[in-house]
């Protein structure tokens, strides 16, 4: 049995958590594509695990780990997040493989990011963490990027890095007026990170298809999420990678043949970060209120999340490009205590209703939604353990998202506690 789990909104939906309580019987979690412009929060007791690379599931014992091809990854950071889960008492060795050709953010990457988010204008602002992703992924597509197999090859590695800073250094010191890199300075860095590594990096896709064969229960972790994805999110206000499920393979080196099924992660209202066009957008003070209610701010960068009610398009649009079989909904808890709910069923634009989600950005950017008023609850549901307890108004309200997207739910989220998730079908792993 292998899943899917990825977000079916922009990404903070809640994925580390519902990640981490699946992984309990996961036997292999692979994290697949993003890099450490990622966040997964995990709360464990009074402890608080916030990941960036290494997938959520190193939290429990004895799971296998997998940071995948598609995958770009600062091995600089890596190693910190390493050291932090060593300084806590989580095992590494022989717990977490690196793809050989998962591809390395290099010093060029973070600088370059910096600067052309620093000359945009504030119109042309993506919101990037300026953390080299998009880069990195670019030198991806072009045919001049580093794999972590380089990092342990010292003449490809020094080829690789003056090909590279032959237009790296001409870019940044001509266009951006900024100080250039040095070949030798940056080589000699980096294969000092390829000889704390190398122990970890390896062919993974060949352990993800030995595992398959073995009938291991195999579980693929999507970063950001389903209006972040390259192709299919909010262009150009996206990430550089597919969140999606198709990445899941890509990203692994995992036959779609042996996905069995895809569960996609909301939270009961909709949030993001970053600049782009946000239908359901709160007025201030309502924002300002989610944001205290469902400490709504990045794992990653601490930007204040941008809160808005829940998109029906957008659930629909995630689900007609995944094909989820259910899906989990989090922070229901943080709706508690509000008598109305607004739920966007459709976009409004120039006069016409919409039910697909647009891919024009001018067309996005003129939409106003479309909402459904429904009933909220004063209860306090942080302690409900099944759904038959929850108040009537939160069981409609979660047979109004089965109801609206076509996808039943699975499993929901009362707080942020691992047993704060509440299984509704017992079948996920069969």
């Amino acid at each position: 049995m292998n899943l899917v789990v990825l977000g079916a909104q922009w990404g903070d939906e809640g994925k580390g958590k519902i990640i981490d309580f699946m992984s309990s019987v996961a036997d292999v979690v692979v994290r697949y594509q993003g890099g450490n412009n990622a966040g997964h929060t995990v709360v464990l007791g009074d402890k608080k695990y916030v990941l960036h690379l290494i997938p959520s599931g190193i939290l429990h014992e004895g799971r296998s780990c997998v940071i995948g091809n598609g995958v770009v990854i600062d091995p600089g950071y890596l190693l910190e997040e390493m050291a932090y889960l060593a300084k806590n008492g989580i095992g590494l060795d022989g717990n977490l493989h690196i793809s050989e050709n998962a591809h390395v953010i290099m010093p060029y990457h973070k600088l370059l990011d910096r600067l052309a988010e620093e000359k945009s204008s504030k119109k042309g602002k993506i919101g990037t963490t300026s953390r080299g992703i998009g880069p990195c992924y670019t030198d991806k597509a072009a045919r001049l990027g580093v794999k972590m197999a380089d990092l342990l090859d010292k003449a490809t590695l020094t080829e690789k890095v003056k090909a590279s800073l032959e237009v790296k250094n001409y870019l940044i010191t001509k266009y951006y007026g900024a100080k250039g890199f040095e070949a030798g300075q940056v080589v000699k860095e980096y294969l000092a990170y390829g000889a704390k590594l190398k122990k970890y990096i390896g062919n993974t896709y060949v352990l993800l298809q030995r595992a398959a064969a073995k009938n291991k229960k195999i579980l693929f972790e999507g970063a950001q999420g389903t209006m972040l994805d390259v192709d299919f999110g909010t262009y150009p206000y996206v990430t550089s990678s597919n969140p999606t499920a198709g990445g899941a393979c890509t990203g692994a080196g995992f036959s779609p043949s042996l996905i069995d099924k895809v569960i996609g992660v909301t939270k009961a209202y909709t949030t993001r970060v970053g600049e782009g066009p946000f239908t359901t957008e709160m007025p201030v003070e309502l924002n300002e209120d989610f944001r205290g209610r469902g400490n709504e701010f990045g794992a990653t960068t601490g930007r204040p999340r941008r809160c808005g009610w829940l998109d029906m398009v957008v659930l629909k649009h995630a689900h007609a490009v995944n094909g989820f079989h259910s899906l989990a909904v989090t922070k229901l808890d943080v709706l508690s205590g509000l008598n109305e709910l607004m739920v966007c069923e459709a976009y409004r634009y120039r006069g016409k209703k919409l039910y697909d989600f647009p891919a024009n950005i001018g067309v996005l950017r003129e939409c106003t939604p479309v909402y459904r008023a429904v009933k909220g609850w004063k209860e306090n549901i942080c302690d409900v353990k099944t759904y038959v307890k929850l108040p009537g108004n939160t069981k409609r309200y979660i047979d109004m998202i089965t109801g609206m997207s076509g996808v039943p739910v699975s499993m929901f989220s009362v707080g942020p506690d691992r047993d704060q998730t509440v299984i509704t079908d017992k079948g996920l792993w069969k």
